[in-house]
């Protein structure tokens, strides 16, 4: 093996092994904000020394939690592809998206210590909002309520799919089960009729 092989093998493995503790983080803070770097680690499956290595106290672990969660939320609603088809199939691939990462969503919305640091310069979502102009295109071809704002629509959106994932994660609901849940609770409340 080369050294520029065995380097590309280290950084993926490195990778790896700070996503798998960025996910455990996210899973572990969304349940108990007092959770410790030990019980993080063991969530992760790594050492408390390998944590330490990537993340050498709570402060960076949590600001690192922070950006992964963000880029996880901003990744799935954009894969999700909300400008392409009819607005309520794109409504459908949002709810989708949001539940697959519901950890990071229990993360950043569960406690208002995590919205405060969200709030520091650099950590924000973007300004366009493409769950907006969904909504906003929903309206227009009269698929969502248009006496309703954008706004109270997607917070009604983010709501349910936040709720769903909280009861998933207390036993009250089967993960499988989260994403139709939501879907038919949105419909039946938010589409015009």
């Amino acid at each position: 093996m080369s050294m520029d092989a065995s380097a590309g093998a280290e950084s993926g493995t490195r990778a790896r092994t700070r996503g798998a503790i960025l996910e455990a983080a996210a899973s572990v803070l969304a349940r108990d904000w007092a959770a410790t770097l030990p019980d993080i680690a063991e969530a992760a499956g790594v050492g408390r020394t390998t944590l330490h290595r990537y993340f050498p106290d709570r402060e960076t672990l949590i600001q690192a939690t922070i950006g992964d969660s963000i880029q996880a939320v901003q990744r799935s609603i954009t894969e999700a592809a909300l400008d392409q088809g009819p607005p309520l199939d794109a409504m459908r691939r949002a709810v989708a998206a949001l539940v697959a990462v519901g950890d990071h969503l229990l993360y950043l919305f569960g406690d208002p210590r995590v919205l405060s640091a969200y709030q520091k310069p650099g950590m924000g979502m973007p300004s366009d909002d493409p769950v907006i102009d969904l909504i906003k295109r929903g309206q227009a071809e009269g698929v969502f309520d248009p006496e309703l704002t954008a706004m109270w629509i997607q917070h009604a959106l983010w709501a349910l799919v936040y709720r769903g994932c909280e009861d998933a994660a207390h036993g009250h609901l089967p993960r499988h089960g989260v994403t139709s849940t939501v879907i038919r609770t949105f419909e039946n409340g938010i589409c015009a009729r």
